[in-house]
C-alpha cells in the first residue's frame, strides 16, 4: 500500500506544470502583501527570485521561507528603496549576478497617503512622496529591467509587470495622490509596451480591487476582517472573498508563456466592480440574501 501511494505521489509530481521553470524574477515590495504572495506563487512554479524591499527582516524571512519550502527554490534578498535609482540598478544587477539573467520584473512596491478627502487639506509633501514611490519607482524599475533584458544574449525578451489599481481607471476610490499615481502607472505601462515591443519585451499592469493589505489597513484604520467585510459589501461578485492569491495568479499569467502575446494591457482583477454602476438597481433582487 505504501509503495502504491509513493508511486502515485511521484506520478502526480511528474505531471505538475512549472509555468516559470528556468525563469528569474525580481519583485519590488516583495517582503509583504501582494509582493510576498506573488513571490511564493512564482517560486512554486519554478522561478528563481530576488526580493527587493526596505523591510529587511521581513525580506530575509520570505527568502528563507521560499528556500525551505516545498518548492525549495533559490531566493535572494536585496535592500531597495525604489525612489533611489542606484538601489533599483543594484537590485537588477543582483539578479543577473546571482542567476545570470532577468526574465521577469514585477514593480509592486507602493504606498498610500493620509486619508484626506478634500484636496485643500492635502499636503504637497504627501502628494509628492506617493508619486515618488508609486510612479518614479515603477519608471526606474522598467528602465533598468528593460536595459538588462535588451542587453541579454539572444534577445529573448522578458515580461515587465506593475501593480496599478482599480483607481487607475476610475475616480473617487482613493486619495488624489494615489489615484493620480495609478493612472500614471497605466499610462507608463502602455507607453513602455509600445517602445519595448520591438525587443520582444511585454509590459503590462495588474489592477486589484480592494484588498486588506497593510497599506489599506492603515488608510482605513481597520483590521483584515473589517476590511474584507467592507470591500465585500461593495463588491459586485458575491460569495467570493478577494485574496492576494488572486493578484499573484494574475501576475503569474502575465509572467508566463501563457501570456506571451499580451502587452500594454491593464489586467483588472475586481470581480466586475469597475463595470457596474451600483446606483442603478436594474439587476438587484431584494429577495436574495448575500449575507
Amino acid at each position: 500500500m505504501k509503495i502504491k501511494k509513493k508511486k502515485m505521489m511521484m506520478m502526480k509530481k511528474m505531471r505538475r506544470v512549472y509555468r516559470l521553470e528556468g525563469k528569474v524574477a525580481l519583485i519590488t515590495g516583495g517582503a509583504s502583501g501582494i509582493g510576498q504572495k506573488t513571490a511564493q506563487v512564482f517560486a512554486h512554479h519554478g522561478a528563481k527570485l530576488v526580493i527587493a524591499d526596505i523591510q529587511d527582516e521581513l525580506g530575509h524571512s520570505v527568502c528563507q521561507s521560499i528556500a525551505s519550502g516545498a518548492a525549495g527554490n533559490d531566493a535572494t534578498y536585496v535592500h531597495c528603496d525604489v525612489t533611489d535609482e542606484s538601489h533599483v540598478k543594484t537590485a537588477v544587477e543582483k539578479a543577473i549576478k546571482s542567476y545570470g539573467k532577468l526574465d521577469i520584473m514585477f514593480n509592486n512596491a507602493g504606498i498610500g497617503d493620509p486619508k484626506k478627502s478634500r484636496i485643500i487639506d492635502n499636503e504637497k509633501g504627501d502628494f509628492e512622496r506617493v508619486l515618488r514611490v508609486n510612479v518614479t519607482g515603477v519608471f526606474l524599475g522598467i528602465k533598468h529591467a528593460s536595459q538588462a533584458m535588451i542587453s541579454a544574449k539572444g534577445g529573448s525578451g522578458g515580461s515587465i509587470i506593475s501593480t496599478a489599481s482599480v483607481a487607475s481607471c476610475m475616480g473617487g476610490l482613493a486619495s488624489h495622490a494615489y489615484t493620480c499615481s495609478k493612472h500614471a502607472v497605466l499610462g507608463l505601462t502602455r507607453n513602455a509596451a509600445v517602445e519595448l515591443g520591438q525587443f520582444g519585451i511585454r509590459v503590462n499592469c495588474v489592477s486589484p480591487y480592494g484588498l486588506a493589505t497593510p497599506i489599506s489597513q492603515i488608510f482605513h484604520g481597520l483590521n483584515v476582517e473589517e476590511l474584507e467585510g467592507l470591500y465585500g459589501s461593495m463588491a459586485n461578485l458575491k460569495n467570493v472573498t478577494f485574496k492576494e492569491d488572486d493578484i499573484a495568479n494574475a501576475a503569474l499569467f502575465l509572467a508566463s508563456e501563457e501570456g506571451r502575446y499580451v502587452s500594454g494591457h491593464n489586467l483588472v482583477v475586481d470581480g466586475g466592480f469597475t463595470i457596474a454602476n451600483s446606483s442603478f438597481p436594474m439587476f438587484q433582487y431584494p429577495e436574495i440574501n448575500h449575507a
